[in-house]
């Protein structure tokens, strides 16, 4: 296994990752789809908090492109070679550490935004009158929900993974923005 240095020292640079934008999305996302699962009733409410979820990600898109370097798409987004030989190396316990998502946390972004938007896409059909008491839609439904809290379930263990691999408190550094620039 790779030794990993200790950052924790009072000497260690700080430098800010994550912007205002990516953090209030990120927390506003966890806060909605919390509430939109346990407030299934009444319905208005939950349409309500479906369709800011929908809003949300439609934000995180936009600033995918606009916002700043490590919140953008350009940054973080791998190919296929580079995921397979993090996750390889991962593996092996050789991963490289990196200042702002690494492959494996970029590739499960997007798969939870996906996945949110089908959610909330067959959330919205639902409502529609060609889908209204369609079993099938609503069976899709429950099923993404479902597979949803799967991929949050592997996203957060891959944040403990991470944060312990490498020593960092990473939802300290959502919370802050910030993160050490040791090994960068």
């Amino acid at each position: 296994m790779a030794q990993v240095e200790d950052t924790t020292s009072a000497s260690a640079s700080r430098v800010r990752v994550w912007d205002l934008g990516v953090r209030l999305f990120h927390w506003s996302l966890v806060t909605m789809v919390v509430l939109t699962y346990v407030f299934d009733e009444p319905r208005k409410l939950h349409r309500g908090m479906g369709y800011v979820v929908l809003g949300l990600i439609a934000f995180r898109l936009i600033w995918g492109f606009i916002g700043t370097r490590h919140a953008r798409f350009t940054d973080f987004i791998p190919s296929p070679r580079r995921l397979t030989g993090y996750l390889r190396d991962m593996l092996r316990g050789r991963e490289e550490r990196f200042l702002g998502h690494n492959p494996a946390g970029a590739a499960m972004i997007v798969v939870l935004l996906c996945t949110l938007a089908a959610v909330g896409a067959t959330g919205y059909m639902m409502g529609m009158g060609a889908y209204f008491g369609k079993d099938w839609v609503e069976n899709t439904h429950k099923l993404l929900v479902n597979i949803l809290f799967l991929f949050v379930a592997c996203h957060i263990g891959g944040v403990v993974f991470s944060s312990r691999r490498h020593r960092e408190n990473l939802v300290k550094s959502m919370i802050t923005g910030q993160k050490d620039t040791n090994d960068h």
